[in-house]
């Protein structure tokens, strides 16, 4: 593993910073940024080692956040850690599988990601939310459908998942949307930390710089959380700029990528 210079470091730390912003206002999207500003800003030459510490850094800034909305009390424990329990086991299996794809190629489905990630952002930017939070025998098959699922796309590709874990929390109980961004903090947590383990044993995480990343990502989310209850009507629009940044990191990604292959 190369040796980062210390201007590496800076935009390793103002990369973390902006993934935890997003991460305290949304309860996601800002990790599907992590690999592409490790790779294509902090300057990591491999993308393995880019989803590693990435999925360090993702657990670590959700852990952080977690703490805020725990707080203010914007946590349906039973519901999170549910959804949580099924997305491990995903987690777990989606890790291995992207270890033994070829990094290029998986650069190139991270971009067909964010893009699919920019539509259901897009389309779900001015959602209605119902207040009647529920997690019972009835729904939790659903709940724990919805974790597996999300838990294996986080762990194929490094990231905490948030962007699938709110809109998933919301279809299965109905919680309402801040509850939904709180809760989902428990599932990206668990879910990087498990990638994180499995790409650490394989020795693809650079540890100097997650902890960086870290710092600057501890910043940003404490921010991004204490802004989140208080933007609520601004949240359409906000979702729709950060929308158009994820759009364009993904046309870059796919450029980049279908010129390696």
């Amino acid at each position: 593993m190369l040796a980062l210079t210390p201007l590496q470091y800076v935009f390793g730390a103002l990369s973390g910073g902006a993934v935890g912003l997003s991460l305290g206002l949304f309860g996601g999207g800002g990790s599907i940024l992590a690999v592409p500003l490790l790779v294509y800003l902090v300057g990591l030459t491999d993308p393995h080692i880019a989803i590693g510490t990435s999925a360090v850094a993702v657990a670590a800034n959700a852990a952080t956040n977690l703490i805020v909305h725990a707080r203010r009390r914007n946590v349906v424990w039973r519901c999170a850690l549910i959804y949580s329990a099924a997305g491990v086991v995903g987690a777990a299996g989606g890790s291995i599988a992207g270890k033994a794809l070829d990094g290029q190629h998986l650069l190139l489905l991270f971009a067909l990601l964010m893009f699919a990630v920019a539509a259901m952002m897009f389309m779900t930017r001015h959602r209605a939310e119902n207040h009647a939070v529920a997690c019972t025998i009835e729904n939790a098959p659903r709940t724990l459908a919805y974790g597996a699922g999300t838990g294996a796309v986080a762990g194929f590709f490094g990231i905490g998942g948030g962007f699938l874990i709110v809109p998933g929390l919301v279809a299965a109980t109905g919680m309402p949307l801040l509850s939904a961004v709180g809760s989902s903090l428990v599932a990206v947590t668990a879910f990087g930390l498990t990638t994180a383990v499995s790409y650490g044993a394989s020795g693809l995480v650079d540890w100097p710089l997650a902890l960086v990343f870290v710092a600057g990502g501890a910043l940003g989310g404490t921010f991004g959380a204490l802004a989140a209850g208080q933007i609520a009507q601004r949240r359409g629009a906000l979702n729709t700029a950060f929308t158009g940044l994820i759009v364009v990191v993904a046309a870059y990604m796919a450029l980049r990528a279908v010129a390696a292959v």
